[in-house]
């Protein structure tokens, strides 16, 4: 029996270099910070990575994150024992990248902090990060974030007699008639919440 493909933990612990340094080891440091006992099969790791779209070789022959170097196993009911040795980069379980998941056109996307609770009864709280697709056009029901009289606001849009009004889902705070400025900015298609140590947290809104 052949020996396990153990590439995709190698990925993880890649990932995690990046995540640290911002850059991919070298060929020659790739053995070094895989733990591998010889170059050549640092060498011909990169290889298979490059081959599964993991890994790219940039001017200078420099490793660089590839197309599908930042996938996430994405883990449904049931989780097969042993799932990152079963078959190399691309088998054995389905992988998602994080940014396609949240993002359609990345030039027409931006993201607005989510500040204070008026939106809480909607699973949207403090601190969140709300990631919206630009366009001026948006529908009753959608969240947008919207430029209010002066203030960044993500709200969900209803109209009454053709008159835009935001809606905050939290009984305490009242809807939002625009006195004067009202631009839509974007609407919302996602929302991100980081837990534990790092999380970042914002002052509460006013309204």
């Amino acid at each position: 029996m052949g020996r396990p493909n153990n590439d995709l933990d190698h990925v993880g612990r890649l990932r995690d270099h990046y995540a640290r340094h911002r850059a991919l080891p070298s060929y020659a440091g790739l053995s070094e910070a895989l733990g591998f006992r010889t170059k050549n099969a640092a060498f011909k790791l990169a290889g298979r990575l490059m081959a599964s779209g993991h890994l790219e070789s940039a001017p200078g022959g420099r490793l660089v994150p590839g197309k599908r170097f930042f996938e996430l196993p994405r883990v449904e009911d049931q989780l097969s024992a042993g799932f990152g040795n079963a078959a190399g980069p691309s088998g054995g379980i389905e992988h998602h990248e994080i940014d396609r998941l949240l993002v359609d056109v990345p030039s027409q996307t931006i993201l607005v902090p989510i500040r204070g609770d008026s939106m809480s009864a909607a699973g949207v709280l403090d601190g969140d990060i709300a990631v919206v697709r630009r366009t001026e056009n948006a529908s009753a029901g959608d969240f947008v974030a919207a430029l209010v009289d002066g203030e960044l606001l993500v709200k969900e849009l209803r109209f009454e007699r053709s008159q835009p009004v935001l809606m905050p889902h939290n009984k305490h705070y009242r809807p939002i008639h625009p006195k004067s400025v009202f631009s839509i900015l974007g609407v919302v298609t996602g929302i991100v919440r980081r837990y534990g140590r790092g999380t970042a947290r914002v002052r509460g809104e006013t309204k």
